[in-house]
């Protein structure tokens, strides 16, 4: 490989540099549990004492979400928020109180989502869908 394809190959796979700051990001992602804003999971690692950067954050957590690693849920009128989630593919039950968030599967509309797009001549259909109610104990 000539010198010029090496780094055309380096720019698509880019090496992943961890950092104490990106572990520390990515252990109170897989400590917490829902959805949480930049700023919010920012405020939580300084009170666990991590010496992390809102900027490192928001870089951390674009990473992740690029990798598939995380979950990104755009909320209406609200910040975009994440969730380390499970590797399967899966839709979200969010709590419009209290943010609670359940996985759920939903294979009606993965049967669905296939259907229309071929109905329309489209191939290698995606999707996302969030389901918002309120939980039970918000319901009290």
């Amino acid at each position: 490989m000539n010198d010029q394809a090496h780094h055309a190959a380096a720019d698509e796979h880019p090496v992943r540099r961890n950092t104490k700051q990106r572990d520390a990001v990515m252990t109170l992602l897989s400590d917490v549990d829902g959805f949480y804003s930049a700023q919010e999971l920012h405020v939580m690692l300084r009170e666990r004492g991590a010496n992390v950067g809102l900027t490192t954050v928001y870089r951390t957590l674009q990473l992740l979400a690029e990798t598939n690693e995380i979950d990104v849920m755009q909320v209406p009128g609200s910040d975009t928020r994440y969730r380390r989630c499970s590797g399967r593919h899966h839709h979200h039950l969010v709590c419009r109180s209290c943010g609670r968030t359940v996985e759920v599967l939903g294979p009606a509309v993965e049967r669905w989502a296939d259907r229309v797009g071929e109905e329309h001549g489209f191939t290698d259909v995606s999707h996302t869908l969030e389901i918002f109610g309120t939980c039970g104990r918000c319901s009290r």
